[in-house]
């Protein structure tokens, strides 16, 4: 329980303690919460700060898209693509991530506590600094490979693989 409200708070002043400087550039962040997006195309697209909250995305495409900073908690991501795709500063705790395409994604620095990653393609991830817990470490570091063409780390040292 104290565990849970350490990480409440946690998130809390990641959140919110962003100065707004950091957030100049993302003025007009876009809604989705509570949204049907299974299918939609949002490849390429600019979508910084944007909100996906409980919105499902089975089967999005998201390539190549700049979702810094962009909130998708509790959302459904199955079989999503997001190749290539910069999820930097992104709070994407308890998503559903099965069968996503996550390869030569950047989520530096994201909050991913909570989400499922089964069958996940990871290959060239870039996961530095991002907050996991053990299980999801461990889940992630056996099929973890490759090396992030835009960062150029590697998704096992990202994830401190062993």
């Amino acid at each position: 329980m104290l565990w849970r409200q350490l990480t409440v708070l946690l998130l809390i002043f990641i959140v919110f303690g962003w100065s707004q400087d950091a957030l100049a550039d993302w003025s007009h962040p876009m809604s989705f919460s509570n949204a049907e997006l299974k299918g939609r195309d949002f490849s390429g697209q600019t979508l910084q700060a944007s909100e996906f909250s409980n919105a499902n995305m089975e089967l999005a495409n998201f390539t190549g898209a700049d979702l810094r900073g962009a909130v998708f908690s509790a959302s459904v991501m199955t079989k999503a693509n997001l190749h290539g795709a910069d999820l930097t500063n992104a709070m994407a705790d308890q998503v559903n991530f099965t069968g996503a395409d996550l390869s030569d994604a950047v989520l530096a620095e994201s909050i991913l506590l909570r989400s499922v990653f089964e069958r996940t393609d990871v290959t060239g991830a870039d996961f530095s600094n991002a907050i996991l817990d053990g299980a999801q470490i461990k889940e992630l570091c056996q099929r973890a490979s490759g090396v992030n063409p835009k960062t150029s780390v590697e998704t096992r040292d990202s994830l401190g693989c062993r």
